[in-house]
């Protein structure tokens, strides 16, 4: 037995993928990745007692060379005397029908092809061929994309098919690189088809594969596979412990039930309350009970959600969700947003002064100096402007119809409106936001937005207005 045949088969023994006896349905392409682990999967067939289906799905997006790997994949198993089935689909015109991206409509339909065969047949488990390289681009295209924890972890070795739970994906070959396949399947006369289509740069993953990677191993990490698949081990972990203890500390308290059952309102001993979980313990408490709304938990909506109670911030036309002071999310009906009136005088006699507003506290005094500099690192929550330029008296309200704000940076004003929109800030959280006007009336400053353009500090200023302030129902960590 060779060395990555007896490698092979420890992974599938010790990560227990496959079980003596069982029906396997091989997923198989016709390229390299596929073509090789049908043949390893049947090498150890014998010793394992597996009934392994061939599944070949054909996505007709090439022409005579989609027809032709069908045809290779027909050949090897009936070269190695395996029952096949195939599945064919326009992938093309199922793409613009349902505005999916061409990638995303061949996986759904691929995927529910497999479903489908494996259950005519009483099939459990669908053996996939991704391997240490398609972790590697997956994990460089989810950082390119903002995801977390969860999604940088990269694929599983064991895990339920999307198209259908009961069916299980197993992927024996994840810690396997490509250059390894390849000296395999030279080895072995493994014949198989090159799909054209990888080399071009139309697609993000491939624009990864064949720029970034080449770049990242040549210039600055040979060992590129290695490091990362140590990366997302580490990270895959730590997001499985926080999920975890989210889970637990959901069940303890209450709210692992179905949406809409009331929580247990009294806290038990020793359980902390959401404000003294972790915080990566607070978002997945977040995302788990979103996911339960099916609502989609995005960053955004996480962070503000965590920072803020009791905050409702817009998920659609007709729905808000906020979260209450005891960590649990709430679904609700989305008010019309009405533009709220209530307004503060400051009056800035003296040098120094705090007022509260509308569940915010705001500190603020003014120095002198020669001349002054921002900060190159700045911290949350402060601002820095010129004295003379505010004059003597702010006023704290809240968005108007037709406000209007410079932001620094900008060459002319734009509509709030406008700004908030390009900030992708929820229309309803938009009417809580407070703003802060100069004594001439112009706003300087704007919750969320960056500061005032006519209203920061230059050579000339000889007062220096420092601006600090905190929500007063956020507790930050």
């Amino acid at each position: 037995m060779t060395d990555l045949l007896q490698h092979i088969e420890q992974n599938i023994q010790n990560r227990k993928l496959l079980k003596c006896g069982q029906a396997i349905l091989v997923a198989v392409s016709g390229g390299l990745d596929s073509k090789t682990l049908l043949h390893v999967l049947h090498a150890l067939s014998a010793r394992h007692r597996w009934e392994l289906t061939v599944a070949h799905f054909n996505h007709q997006l090439r022409g005579r060379s989609s027809n032709a790997d069908e045809q290779l994949v027909r050949k090897t198993a009936m070269a190695l005397k395996l029952s096949i089935v195939v599945g064919r689909a326009n992938v093309r015109k199922f793409a613009k029908k349902s505005g999916l991206s061409i990638e995303m409509a061949a996986r759904k339909l691929r995927h529910e092809f497999f479903v489908r065969a494996a259950k005519e047949r009483g099939i459990r488990v669908v053996a996939l061929a991704h391997h240490a390289d398609d972790q590697v681009e997956l994990f460089f295209l989810r950082v390119l994309r903002g995801a977390g924890g969860e999604g940088l972890a990269g694929m599983e070795w064991r895990s339920p098919s999307p198209a259908n739970k009961k069916i299980v994906l197993v992927r024996p070959l994840l810690d396997v690189t490509k250059d390894e396949l390849h000296d395999f399947a030279q080895r072995n006369k493994i014949h198989f088809r090159e799909d054209g289509t990888n080399a071009r740069l139309n697609t993000p993953r491939n624009r990864i594969r064949n720029e970034l990677l080449p770049l990242l191993r040549r210039k600055y990490q040979p060992a590129l596979t290695k490091v990362v698949l140590r990366l997302m081990e580490i990270v895959g972990s730590e997001a499985d412990l926080a999920g975890e203890a989210a889970r637990q500390w959901l069940k303890e308290t209450g709210r692992d039930g179905p949406p809409g059952r009331p929580a247990d309102p009294a806290m038990r001993d020793g359980v902390p309350t959401f404000e003294e979980l972790p915080i990566a313990v607070q978002r997945r408490v977040l995302q788990l009970q979103l996911a339960s709304l099916s609502v989609a938990p995005d960053f955004d909506l996480v962070e503000g959600l965590r920072q803020s109670a009791d905050l409702p911030i817009s998920v659609s036309s007709k729905f808000s969700v906020l979260r209450d002071a005891t960590g649990r999310v709430i679904l609700r009906p989305r008010p019309s947003a009405e533009f709220r009136s209530s307004e503060l005088a400051m009056n800035l006699a003296g040098r120094a002064g705090e007022v509260a507003f509308d569940g915010m506290r705001i500190r603020w005094h003014s120095d002198t100096g020669r001349r002054f500099s921002v900060p190159g690192v700045q911290k949350k929550a402060r601002e820095f402007f010129d004295t003379d330029k505010i004059g003597n008296k702010i006023t704290l309200r809240h968005w108007r119809a037709g406000d209007r704000f410079q932001p620094i940076g900008f060459k002319s004003a734009s509509k709030l409106q406008d700004l908030f929109t390009n900030a992708k800030i929820p229309r309803a959280r938009r009417h809580g936001l407070i703003v802060a006007e100069a004594d001439n009336g112009e706003i300087f400053w704007v919750e969320g937005l960056r500061i005032s353009e006519n209203f920061k500090l230059t050579p000339r200023t000889r007062r220096r207005f420092i601006w600090r302030w905190h929500r007063l129902s956020n507790k930050r960590h």
